[in-house]
């Protein structure tokens, strides 16, 4: 699990407290989940490439450093969308794409429903917006989706995950680097991450049990 960082960082944790407490009404649990998207995307972007830019501060010219307009977020939707806000309050300049994919309840692989990507090229840095990466099946049918569009450089963030998912995921794609708030032990019969958050997409939308 060496390209697996776990953010330890106490706000990290404690957004993720709020989310996993089934207790969290829908508002708290949606400014949670944009919460996470903005730090788990600070500490995933670590590496983004800058350019040294020519500029003149109120006192004086100066070299200084400027993100590069190469990034692209891809959410995984439903759940992926309550990272976007939070993500796209640190790049406003960021390019972004949508994959519709579900589980089948049977054989929990992921089924595509819908694909919008923005032109993607290898000098692009693409962070796929995922929160659960429980099986790995999602997680790789939207990297397979990505890749296929021209990325060589994809970076995952997920707000669980468990080491089945990982391990799953990372077989398929060895030079993925994957950023989470933490990894869960469990993966039960349906598929669920345990002892996770439930279903992060319902408890987003307010659709649980519909």
């Amino acid at each position: 699990m060496s390209k697996v960082y776990v953010a330890n960082h106490p706000l990290v944790q404690d957004r993720l407290t709020q989310l996993r407490d089934k207790s969290t009404d829908i508002g708290t649990f949606r400014r949670a989940m944009a919460d996470l998207g903005y730090l788990l995307f600070y500490e995933a972007a670590r590496n983004l490439p800058v350019t040294a830019e020519r500029i003149e501060t109120p006192m004086a010219p100066m070299q200084s450093p400027r993100l590069n307009p190469t990034v692209v977020l891809v959410a995984v939707l439903r759940a992926g969308l309550g990272f976007l806000d939070g993500v796209l309050a640190q790049v406003p300049i960021a390019r972004v794409g949508y994959l519709g994919l579900k589980r089948d309840p049977k054989t929990l692989e992921a089924l595509s429903y819908y694909k919008n990507l923005p032109e993607i090229s290898s000098a692009d840095t693409v962070f796929v917006l995922d929160p659960m990466l429980a099986t790995g099946h999602t997680a790789i049918a939207a990297l397979k989706e990505i890749e296929a569009a021209g990325a060589q450089n994809i970076h995952l963030i997920a707000l669980l995950a468990s080491p089945q998912g990982i391990e799953t995921v990372q077989r398929a794609f060895p030079n993925l680097e994957i950023t989470t708030a933490a990894i869960d032990p469990i993966l039960n019969e349906k598929g669920y991450i345990i002892p996770g958050l439930g279903d992060a997409g319902d408890r987003l939308y307010g659709t649980l049990g519909h």
